[in-house]
C-alpha cells in the first residue's frame, strides 16, 4: 500500500510540474494546440485574395500589348480591358480577345471582372477556329453571365458543353459525365457573386484537374479523364457574347505557370 501511495504522489507531482512548464511557455502558438473557442489548429492559413506570389501581370493597364481582338469591340479604359457592344454595333457572333503571350498548360490565373448584361467567360486551354471566323475560340470556359445563372461553372465552348455546373465536382470520361461530389448548392454559391460589381476569379489548371474559385469560394471542379476530348494546354481569352448591348470589364490579370 505504501508503495502505491508513493507512486500516486510522484505522478501527481509530475503533473504539477507539467502544468507549471505549460504556464511558463504561454498559450499555444499559431498552428499548435487548440485555438480559443475549441477546435484543433491545423496550421493551414487562408490565402489572401490579392496574394500573387509567383504570378506575372499579363495586362499592363495601358495598352492591349500581347492581346489580340476585334478593335471595334475591345479597348483599354481606366486600366481595364473593356469589351462593349451597342445597339448600333451589335455582335453577329461570339468574339474573343486572345492573350498571345503564351499557351499555358498547368497554370493559375487570377483576375477581376465586372459585367452589366448578357454573357461572357474566361477561355483557357483553348484553340482558334479560323474556319469559323477571326477571334473565335473553342475550349474550356469559366462561365460568366449577368444574371449569374451559370457564373462559376465549367463550360466547354464549341465542344462537350456543360462539364460541371456551379456546386459540382465532376469526372468526365469518354462519352460520360458524372457528378462525384456536391459542394454547396448552386443557389448558396450564387449569393457569393456580386451583381454588376467587381468579382475575383481564380482558375487552377493542373494536369487533368480544373478548378474554378470565385470570390474565395470553390464554384466547380472537373477531373477530365477523356483523353480524346480534353486539352492539356492552349490559349487564354475573354468572351463577348451575342445578344442585347453589353459591357464586360477585366482588370488585375495575373498568370502563374506551374
Amino acid at each position: 500500500m505504501k508503495r502505491l501511495v508513493a507512486i500516486s504522489v510522484a505522478l501527481f507531482a509530475a503533473t504539477l510540474v507539467s502544468f507549471a512548464v505549460i504556464a511558463q511557455q504561454g498559450p499555444p502558438q499559431s498552428g499548435q494546440g487548440r485555438p480559443p473557442g475549441g477546435g484543433m489548429r491545423t496550421g493551414i492559413e487562408p490565402m489572401a485574395m490579392d496574394d500573387r506570389s509567383g504570378f506575372t501581370q499579363i495586362f499592363d493597364g495601358k495598352t492591349l500589348k500581347g492581346w489580340d481582338g476585334n478593335p471595334d469591340a475591345w479597348r483599354v479604359e481606366n486600366e481595364t480591358i473593356v469589351g462593349e457592344s451597342t445597339a448600333e454595333k451589335p455582335l453577329k457572333a461570339n468574339t474573343f480577345i486572345i492573350y498571345r503571350g503564351s499557351q499555358p498548360g498547368d497554370f493559375e490565373l487570377k483576375l477581376e471582372y465586372r459585367i452589366n448584361s448578357t454573357n461572357s467567360g474566361v477561355q483557357y486551354r483553348s484553340a482558334e477556329l479560323p474556319e469559323v471566323g477571326k477571334w473565335v475560340l473553342k475550349g474550356y470556359q469559366a462561365d460568366i453571365d449577368f444574371n449569374n445563372q451559370y457564373t462559376g461553372q465549367l463550360y466547354e465552348e464549341r465542344g462537350r458543353g456543360f462539364l460541371a455546373m456551379r456546386g459540382q465536382v465532376t469526372q468526365i470520361t469518354p462519352g460520360k459525365k458524372q457528378i462525384i461530389a456536391n459542394l454547396r448548392s448552386g443557389d448558396d454559391l450564387k449569393a457569393a457573386i456580386k451583381n454588376n460589381d467587381w468579382n475575383t476569379l481564380h482558375i487552377i489548371a493542373r494536369g487533368n484537374r480544373l478548378t474554378h474559385i470565385l470570390n474565395g469560394h470553390l464554384m466547380a471542379e472537373v477531373i477530365d479523364d477523356d483523353p480524346a476530348g480534353r486539352a492539356m494546354g492552349g490559349l487564354i481569352g475573354f468572351q463577348m457574347h451575342t445578344g442585347p448591348p453589353m459591357k464586360v470589364e477585366y482588370k488585375n490579370i495575373w498568370l502563374k505557370h506551374l
